[in-house]
């Protein structure tokens, strides 16, 4: 995502020593010190869990982080659980208003 001076790759110290400057910066206080902002992926992580509690398709969340839907599937199963239930009423309850409850 981003270069260096000379074109290559940003080395990874540079990196996480511009992450803990940049954090008191783009954080509010009370999130700085937060275990979600100890590494960028953090915040990608927490990100992603919100989404998929919140109910966003799979295959949607793993279009917008640049992943698989199976990957997304494999590492965030625990947020999940309990989706099915969900799906299940609201076919149920499609199928009931156009009169097709079994």
């Amino acid at each position: 995502m981003f270069g260096n001076e000379r074109g290559g790759v940003v080395g990874s110290s540079t990196y996480w020593r511009v992450w803990e400057e940049a954090r008191e910066y783009a954080l509010p206080p009370g999130r700085v010190d937060s275990l979600l902002t100890g590494r960028p992926y953090d915040l990608r992580h927490a990100c992603i869990t919100r989404w998929l509690n919140a109910g966003v398709p799979i295959a949607e969340v793993a279009r917008r982080v640049g992943n698989s839907p199976e990957v997304i599937h494999r590492r965030y199963h625990g947020c999940i659980d309990g989706h099915e239930e969900a799906a299940s009423a609201k076919i149920a309850k499609v199928l009931e208003e156009e009169g097709d409850a079994a």
